[in-house]
């Protein structure tokens, strides 16, 4: 039988901090504090009108995938690809993913 050592137990708390730090490395991002600022900044990256129709949901090395309420906005979207990836590369501080995934929510 085997145990985990202490530090790896699921059951002892851990600093979110640096659970988002570790998460955000194996994404390829280079911190958590980029990905929540990618996040937290959405509407000010795409403007508060797209913003009310599409919402960020992952983000790696490999994309970005966001959801749109209508397919309207994923022509508007798909239009706007590259210039999007670069303003959230750019805003967040993250590397720039290689594409962007659109996906219609029903």
């Amino acid at each position: 039988m085997s145990f985990d050592p202490p530090h790896r137990r699921n059951s002892e708390p851990r600093a979110i901090d640096g659970s988002l730090e570790a998460l955000s490395k194996r994404l390829g991002l280079e911190g958590a504090h980029g990905v929540g600022k990618l996040f937290a900044g959405w509407s000010e990256i795409v403007g508060e009108a797209m913003a009310e129709h599409v919402q960020p949901v992952r983000i790696d090395r490999s994309a970005l995938v966001v959801t749109v309420d209508h397919p309207a906005w994923a022509t508007q979207v798909r239009r706007l690809g590259d210039t999007l990836l670069d303003s959230a590369s750019t805003f967040a501080g993250v590397e720039r993913p290689g594409r962007l995934d659109i996906r219609v929510r029903r």
